[in-house]
């Protein structure tokens, strides 16, 4: 199937806690057509949407119109919260105040749209996931906040299937990386033929003028004895360079990694992997892309490359 009838349009989300995120916004938003800046979570202890947020939402691109976006998420302190959503989906009157508060919250600050991030949910919370987007949905769009999507990890299709999902919400964002995750083996993040065969089933699901393909900046570098590291290609470059090793590219998976023998292993996107994957994903028919996350991308995304 052939995508080239729709142009791309690229999203992307800022991590506002990271002022390479920020920098990123100013010299190449106006590059992008949609751009999450907002992070409204949700508190474990209330169910209510943080207040103030998190984190201040004050960067914009330094030219251009780009229509912004808010991330509202049961991730709060160090992990999802499962609970939280449960719990609003038990209590109808909990459930309509954080629902006004969430949408009072993204109007005031003039999102036009809401990505709904909640996640480490099992098969068994799918009602209560529908209970929740479907009431933080209609009090967006009695205020004239759309779209309203729902990100979900690119395999569960038990616990996130899509056509239920589509029953609420506008759009689904897949999220087409951690293919390996911190507490996995090393590997690569996003194979192009783990992301084809990803989004796959959930185009055996629903059309793909229905979908997002969540795509990854990203990498991590696993070490012998700590905690896996986050990374961007900055990062591992440096880090290569240091240890006097080569950041080679994988033939298998097209993704670049380097190896430091009984001490360290990472892999991490850069713009090749990503034009490979932006072709994966356009051949599947899906017209939209959603990075994650600015801060950490290969600067050689930017000036088009990837459309």
């Amino acid at each position: 199937m052939s995508g080239a009838r729709e142009p791309l349009e690229l999203w992307a989300f800022t991590a506002p806690w990271d002022p390479a995120s920020d920098a990123a916004v100013h010299a190449h938003g106006a590059e992008l057509d949609v751009i999450v800046t907002g992070w409204i979570a949700l508190d474990s202890a209330t169910a209510l949407p943080i207040h103030p947020p998190l984190f201040a939402d004050t960067v914009r691109p330094d030219s251009g119109t780009v229509q912004r976006m808010a991330l509202v998420t049961n991730w709060h302190a160090d992990r999802f919260h499962a609970g939280t959503i449960r719990r609003l989906a038990s209590d109808p009157a909990l459930l309509a105040r954080a629902s006004r508060a969430i949408v009072a919250t993204a109007d005031s600050a003039g999102y036009q749209g809401l990505v709904l991030d909640f996640e480490t949910l099992e098969r068994g919370d799918l009602d209560a996931l529908l209970r929740v987007a479907r009431s933080i949905a209609d009090s967006a769009r009695a205020r004239a906040l759309q779209p309203i999507v729902v990100a979900v990890p690119a395999l569960d299709t038990a616990a996130y299937p899509a056509r239920r999902l589509l029953e609420v919400a506008d759009l689904l964002l897949v999220m087409l990386y951690d293919q390996h995750w911190m507490g996995s083996e090393p590997g690569p993040i996003s194979a192009p033929h783990w992301v084809a065969r990803a989004l796959k089933l959930r185009l055996d699901e629903v059309e793909p003028q229905r979908l997002v393909a969540g795509l990854p900046t990203y990498g991590y570098r696993w070490r012998r004895g700590a905690t896996t590291e986050i990374i961007g290609l900055a990062n591992a470059d440096s880090m290569a360079r240091a240890e006097g090793v080569a950041l080679e590219r994988d033939s298998a998976t097209s993704t670049l990694r380097a190896v430091r023998e009984g001490e360290w292993e990472l892999w991490v996107s850069d713009a090749e992997l990503l034009r490979m994957l932006v072709g994966v994903v356009r051949e599947a028919g899906v017209h939209r892309v959603a990075l994650w996350r600015l801060g950490q991308e290969d600067p050689a995304i930017w000036g088009g490359a990837l459309r």
